[in-house]
């Protein structure tokens, strides 16, 4: 493992190679970078099976399958020859500490977005994108929300610091705009009260593929999207490897092909969490993360045909 320390007392760490074995960069605030990966491994808000922590390194092992195809079916073009993506290995903070993760991920994120790059980050588990959230809004101001989950996460009653409740703080705290946002996938309780528009798991996959990306781009129109996705929107069949798995999601198969169909909305910020590697099996949940890691990176090279 190597570890570098950046202005800010920021610091990062990484194992031998990055995503898609593209090079480690631990200086990516200074490089000519399109988009930058981060793995955040913290599962301290967990309140399911831990274990999210080893996620961005599962990630990242596995997207070594994804490496030698340079044309991903069914694009026409090679990201790579799109986009420069660099990985800059793991946030480091200080174990036990929630704050200071929040406080060193804040400040990453607010050197990344200043330098113009896009931010691609691997969890952890979900409450990661609460001060994501917090770092995007300060630069795009108030946002549409894209949440794929088995779960609402607006929950009130949980702690500050709580992988149920980012999208009842944010709401709050003026991130994002529930009028604009949509929820897929969610099967378990919520509160039409909360105010997005949710497209629960049953209807999710009931519903055409065509019908979903138009329920979308209605509710966010033209406005600035963050899209946060949850590997436990997929069917434990798909992604066993989570903390809080809930039967009746969605395939992955039908959640590249509606990730497709957004790529023409301004999306300026993504994250894929909940990836627990200890509950996998044959790696499928990882695979699954990182295909759609490569989605969300085809889905912005595409702006740059």
């Amino acid at each position: 493992m190597q570890t570098l320390n950046h202005e800010n007392d920021i610091s990062l760490v990484s194992n031998a190679f990055g995503f898609l074995r593209t090079p480690l960069n631990f200086e990516p605030y200074s490089s000519d970078a399109d988009v930058v990966i981060t793995g955040v491994p913290f599962d301290m808000a967990t309140s399911g099976r831990a274990g999210t922590r080893f996620g961005p390194n599962a990630i990242r092992q596995i997207s070594t399958q994804l490496a030698w195809e340079h044309c991903r079916y069914p694009w026409k073009f090679n990201v790579l020859d799109k986009l420069n993506v660099v990985d800059c290995g793991d946030l480091v903070y200080s174990f036990g500490d929630n704050q200071d993760m929040v406080n060193k991920l804040i400040a990453h994120a607010d050197k990344l977005l200043a330098s113009g790059k896009k931010m691609l980050t691997f969890g952890g588990d979900h409450f990661i994108t609460l001060p994501l959230l917090r770092a995007h809004a300060k630069k795009y101001g108030k946002l549409s929300l894209i949440h794929f989950d088995a779960h609402a996460d607006t929950y009130s009653n949980g702690s500050d610091f709580d992988h149920g409740t980012m999208f009842y703080h944010a709401p709050n705290e003026d991130l994002i705009d529930v009028k604009k946002s949509v929820q897929v996938g969610i099967r378990t309780e919520f509160d039409e009260k909360d105010g997005f528009l949710v497209l629960d798991g049953a209807a999710a996959n009931d519903m055409s593929v065509e019908d979903i990306s138009l329920a979308i781009h209605e509710r966010v129109g033209g406005s600035k999207c963050y899209i946060s996705f949850d590997i436990d929107c997929l069917d434990p069949a798909y992604a066993p490897g989570t903390g809080t798995p809930v039967v009746g999601g969605l395939t992955t198969d039908k959640i590249m092909k509606i990730l497709r169909a957004l790529k023409d909305l301004d999306i300026v910020g993504m994250d894929i969490v909940e990836v627990s590697p200890a509950y996998d099996h044959g790696d499928i949940t990882s695979l699954a993360a990182a295909s759609i890691a490569l989605e969300m990176l085809y889905m912005e090279g595409y702006k740059r045909m």
